[in-house]
């Protein structure tokens, strides 16, 4: 059963809220719009909450556009992340009470709206000692970084890794928490105008190197792991040429995890690295990760979003650079967030 936001009111007492509603799938600009909804007083085992903030992510894009592996149930409130505030619980609801931020747990819940009703067991509290915005953008690619740097290598300080699109969301959480462990970064970005500020902004979060797709290619790049081990562990984002030539610079034995496809190619491996440096390939996505520990080992998801808290709260981990817009804003929002190269995190208040 989908576990989003109810739109459709029940033959009782019904309350007023407005959220970013599409009927069909197809570009954002085209089919959200935002609408008043109703909503109801929660049920034995449901939350109202009144949303403070929720970003708006490249999944949120293509959910709208019906190309996710995810998708709801039409008609259906966008957003998958955010944060809110409890303001009223069903009478067999025990882990949350009126005052606690939460965030969802699952993915599709419907976030950009100004209230709504989730089941318990969709959501999970946060502290109210940390930023709203770092609150609001915890549960998506903080929660993706920590899981790609904790569940497929054992990986120690000093140790090294790789990663492209590091400029994403991902990609500055990797550093960040990476830096917190002691873990040398090797972050791949495309060029672009601005290179000089982006390396600048990427050092101030804690990469050790910062690099070009194009000097990735180069045979000078084996000169700097004459100051650093080569990589155990690659995080690949874009596909294509970029993933086959992170390969190359992967020690033996090491693991590649892709965790999305930016350039829409696929991943090339030469039979080489399979056979001479027995390297591992895996894939990760963080939707399925927290469905399954939701059901079995709902504890490590507590764990993880306790941790990432800690280190926001210990300004070990910030959120991108972001533009705060009100939720009547969301046409130019919306905008931005599919810009090329415009590196801020677009949040919607509410």
């Amino acid at each position: 059963m989908w576990l989003g936001t109810r739109l459709f009111h029940r033959p009782f007492s019904s309350l007023a809220a407005r959220g970013l509603v599409y009927e069909r799938h197809g570009e954002p600009l085209q089919v959200l719009r935002l609408h008043n909804v109703n909503i109801t007083h929660p049920a034995e085992n449901e939350v109202r909450v009144k949303m403070l903030a929720a970003p708006i992510n490249p999944s949120d894009i293509n959910m709208v556009q019906g190309t996710y592996a995810l998708l709801p149930q039409l008609p259906a409130v966008g957003g998958n992340e955010g944060v809110g505030v409890v303001v009223e619980v069903g009478r067999h609801v025990t882990s949350m009470r009126p005052g606690d931020w939460v965030v969802p747990v699952d993915a599709g819940l419907g976030t950009w709206c100004t209230e709504a009703v989730f089941s318990e067991a969709s959501l999970m509290r946060v502290p109210s000692d940390i930023p709203v915005v770092g609150a609001a953008t915890v549960s998506v690619n903080p929660c993706t970084a920590y899981r790609l740097l904790s569940d497929f290598e054992t990986l120690r300080p000093d140790d090294t890794i790789i990663q492209n699109a590091s400029n994403s969301g991902v990609g500055q959480a990797v550093i960040q928490i990476a830096k917190s462990l002691g873990i040398t970064t090797i972050n791949v970005v495309r060029d672009r105008e601005d290179l000089p500020g982006l390396i600048q902004r990427l050092r101030d979060l804690g990469a050790d190197h910062v690099i070009t797709e194009e000097q990735l290619r180069k045979p000078e790049m084996k000169d700097l792991f004459k100051n650093c081990p080569r990589p155990r562990l690659a995080l690949n984002c874009v596909g294509g040429k970029s993933t086959t030539e992170m390969l190359r610079h992967l020690d033996y034995g090491g693991t590649m995890v892709t965790y999305g496809g930016m350039s829409k190619q696929p991943v090339t491996i030469p039979v080489s690295a399979l056979i001479f440096k027995n390297v591992k390939l895996c894939g990760f996505w963080v939707t399925q990760w927290k469905k399954e520990r939701a059901q079995t080992d709902r504890e490590e998801i507590v764990k993880m979003i306790r941790d990432l808290c800690d280190l926001i709260r210990r300004g070990k981990l910030v959120p991108p650079p972001s533009t705060q817009r009100p939720l009547e804003d969301f046409p130019r929002a919306l905008q931005d967030a599919q810009t090329p190269f415009l590196s801020r995190k677009q949040i919607l208040i509410m």
